[in-house]
């Protein structure tokens, strides 16, 4: 049987008491819709992840295997070399936006692919294979920054779906059945004293109407 609230036996506690349960009620209505709510953007998001992690670990071979062709066309020094020649990728903003209330990242950034000539190194001294080894790294760039936001979403989803399931396990086994005891327990210990009551009142008369006879 579930703690019954510290409070006074009154009728004046008994109607509070039933509004708080009504109250925590619809708050135990609603956060359960929130749940679910998170619940199933979060499985929308991670199919979502799932199929990047897919493609990145593609693009990390198809990136790496082009390396390798690279490094046998023009030897590993002058790829070295041409990697300094390299200038840096365009800046990522990260910015937030809501799911039902919870702040996530929004990464706003440009398309990391560029031209061999934006690229910084003498592309006329190196090869195709280098360019395509570049170019096979910036598509790399372009999934891993997206897979970040939702890798970074998922994890805030996750943290907020087992807080709202804490506060909808307390209110559903803790708060809400301690208030239905205690409003139990009032009410019977109000229907006590009424009781008690009604048979002094009917002593008191028995003996009036005895004295009286």
């Amino acid at each position: 049987m579930p703690e019954i609230l510290k409070v006074k036996p009154t009728r004046m506690e008994l109607l509070k008491l039933k509004r708080r349960i009504k109250l925590a009620q619809k708050g135990h209505k609603l956060l359960k819709e929130k749940q679910d709510a998170l619940i199933m953007e979060f499985f929308t998001i991670y199919d979502e992840a799932l199929s990047l992690r897919k493609e990145l670990a593609q693009k990390m071979e198809e990136a790496f295997a082009a390396l390798r062709l690279a490094e046998i066309d023009v030897g590993l020094l002058k790829l070295k070399e041409v990697a300094l020649g390299v200038k840096p990728n365009n800046e990522i903003t990260i910015r937030k936006r809501n799911i039902m209330g919870v702040p996530v990242p929004l990464i706003e950034a440009e398309s990391f692919k560029r031209k061999p000539d934006e690229r910084g190194y003498p592309f006329v001294s190196t090869s195709s294979r280098v360019d395509i080894a570049a170019q096979k790294f910036e598509e790399v760039l372009d999934v891993a920054v997206r897979l970040a936001e939702v890798e970074e979403t998922l994890k805030r989803l996750a943290r907020e779906i087992e807080k709202t399931k804490r506060r909808v396990n307390a209110l559903e086994y803790i708060i809400i059945p301690r208030m239905e005891a205690t409003v139990k327990f009032i009410s019977q210990r109000l229907d006590e004293i009424e009781r008690e009551n009604f048979f002094r009142l009917k002593r008191v008369k028995a003996l009036l109407e005895a004295r009286h006879a």
